[in-house]
């Protein structure tokens, strides 16, 4: 903009205003006012503007500045515009605002469609959550429309589905998840089933979770005691079978609705101490220091792995990996490229006494043991990663996931670990024996002891340092007349009957139960006696059928050391080591010498 034709602009601006002599002849004062003459672009004068001393001029000059302003490119007329903004008062500011505030509105969600752009105007509404879908829904007709085209109540229903376990099991309990993932093509109900469908399960997640704070449940046993059978060490189950392994050296496999036998598998010399199955195999851990693979389906023996000396306290598959522990004080790693070709990778080496019980992921192996040390090694390596310190007596019990370390021990506590630093971030108190199992989620933990009870914790207040102690034990079931072996829970699931589609399941119509815990207990003496399962239900009113268990996780958690071995000498760092499957047997049988020796 040429400097003459802005000066030129800005004298228009300037209007000398006199003021009247007064009655006491006092001195005349020149008052020099800005006044805004650039043109009104709304339709009509600001209210309460500044009263303007000639019309006819007014008209004249605003002309002239829109003739000038029209002349200029659009970067001229932005500074033009910023200078002239600058040079007015706040009382100015304020009107231009209240009147550049609607201009600068657009609603997108209808003008996307207009032009072509529906598919852009859906996917910004589908980040919206519920609160704000149901807000979204009430602002016009058109915006009611893009959300039910789009079907966003079915996506949102699906993000949660994805990204939350207990939707996940509710989707697969009510069997409404054979509606999700689906694309437009194919039949799916409408938008408006998917609408009605979301506080339905809000309302069920609700009740889940009283449910668990209150401790509402109904109990079912299996009584495993018999000529032969007698006690059970380690169970897991799902929604049809429940598969146990017993003191008596064999598997039992169960109807979960009728709770009948239906097939015993036999092969092991000694007591079945862990177990965990998927859907093509079981393996199995016993006191014969074997471990055999079966087919899940026939229950015939498929591989038979030979290589701990002592009993095999605990095992954990996953991906193709599997790794063992055992009272010999090592961890041996396999890989499992089919049910038949399982060979050892590795064997762990560094703990002082019995190891209770392993966990791993894709990043860490994690391994408890009587020595009262929890060690963490590399899974892609196999190399020793750092020990967890704090325990006072062994550590019976271990579960990992994500950075969340959880332990039992027979000092009586419940420690919380964060295990790419070692801290120890709680210790939960409140078992009065030994803690024997535990099992943790997204919320909340839950322990069994040798006490005979089984505590539900808050795992969230536990991890805030602020929540006193005495809130984090939300509730304590006392339903074992003996020590409490091994539990699993499992907060999906507890509806016995599926949900009819379209048509969503009320109270009348099914159960969603606040979870489902399965445990094992002993008697005094330590034997294990009965298969306990211990269910929620809604109400304790309720008048429909107590439910069937079910189980969450496929991973086992079971130790069976002799209690002496719970608090072995202090750890030795030095004798931490990852050794060859050759070099170990040569380890062994010098061992086995020097023993023989002593002797």
């Amino acid at each position: 903009m040429e400097p003459e034709m802005e000066d030129k602009t800005l004298e228009l601006m300037n209007i000398s205003v006199m003021d009247s002599q007064t009655a006491d002849r006092s001195p005349k004062i020149t008052v020099i006012k800005p006044t805004f003459i650039c043109p009104q672009v709304s339709n009509g004068p600001l209210t309460g503007s500044r009263k303007r001393p000639s019309e006819g001029n007014y008209e004249k000059e605003k002309d002239v500045c829109i003739q000038l302003f029209d002349q200029w490119s659009e970067a001229d007329q932005v500074e033009f515009v910023e200078h002239l903004i600058s040079r007015m008062c706040h009382y100015q500011h304020g009107h231009i605002n209240s009147y550049l505030k609607p201009m600068l509105q657009r609603d997108f969600i209808t003008a996307l469609p207009a032009q072509g752009l529906d598919h852009i105007a859906e996917n910004i509404l589908s980040f919206l959550d519920a609160r704000s879908l149901c807000s979204a829904e009430l602002v016009c007709k058109e915006w009611q429309r893009v959300i039910s085209e789009g079907m966003l109540w079915k996506k949102l229903i699906e993000r949660m589905v994805r990204t939350d376990p207990l939707w996940k099991g509710l989707s697969e309990r009510h069997q409404w998840e054979k509606y999700l993932f689906k694309n437009r093509t194919t039949e799916v109900p409408p938008n408006s089933y998917y609408r009605s469908l979301y506080p339905k399960i809000i309302q069920d997640i609700e009740t889940i979770e009283a449910n668990w704070r209150c401790g509402r449940h109904n109990l079912q046993r299996i009584q495993c005691r018999s000529e032969n059978s007698k006690g059970v060490y380690c169970l897991q189950y799902d929604d049809e079978k429940i598969i146990s392994g017993l003191r008596d050296n064999s598997i039992k496999i169960w109807d979960k609705q009728t709770l009948e036998c239906l097939k015993i598998l036999t092969g092991h010399t000694g007591s079945v101490l862990c177990l965990q199955y998927d859907e093509r195999v079981i393996v199995t851990g016993s006191s014969d220091s074997t471990v055999r693979v079966w087919d899940v389906n026939s229950g015939e023996v498929l591989n038979t792995l030979i290589h701990h000396n002592e009993a095999v306290l605990h095992l954990r598959f996953c991906n193709g990996l599997m790794v063992t522990c055992s009272k010999d004080r090592s961890i041996a790693v396999w890989d499992m490229a089919s049910p038949t070709d399982i060979s050892l990778r590795r064997v762990l080496v560094g703990h002082r006494a019995a190891v209770n019980v392993v966990d791993f992921d894709d990043k860490y192996i994690v391994s408890a043991s009587g020595d009262r040390t929890i060690k963490v090694w590399s899974t892609s390596t196999c190399e020793f990663v750092r020990t967890l310190n704090g325990h006072k007596r062994g550590i019976a019990c271990l579960q990992y996931r994500d950075r969340l370390v959880v332990s039992g021990s027979s000092d009586n506590t419940i420690r919380l670990w964060d295990i790419e630093c070692g801290a120890c971030l709680r210790v939960l108190e409140g078992h009065e024996e030994l803690v024997r199992c535990i099992r943790f989620d997204n919320k909340r933990i839950v322990s069994g002891a040798y006490d005979g009870k089984i505590k539900v914790w808050d795992l969230q207040a536990a991890l805030d340092p602020r929540a006193p102690a005495s809130t984090l034990c939300l509730r304590t079931l006392v339903e074992h007349s003996g020590r409490v072996f091994r539990l699993q829970f499992d907060e999906r699931k507890g509806d016995r009957r599926p949900a009819r589609i379209p048509i969503y399941p009320d109270s009348r119509e099914a159960l969603v139960a606040c979870g489902v815990c399965a445990s094992v207990c002993g008697d005094c003496s330590g034997d294990p006696v009965s298969v306990e399962v211990c269910q929620d239900q809604r109400s304790r009113n309720a008048t429909t059928t107590p439910l069937p268990f079910t189980l969450l996780s496929p991973s086992v958690r079971f130790i069976s050391p002799p209690l002496q071995s719970f608090g072995g000498p202090p750890h030795d760092t030095n004798r931490v080591s990852s050794l060859s499957p050759s070099l170990w047997r040569r380890r062994r049988r010098k061992d086995g010498e020097s023993d023989a020796i002593k002797q």
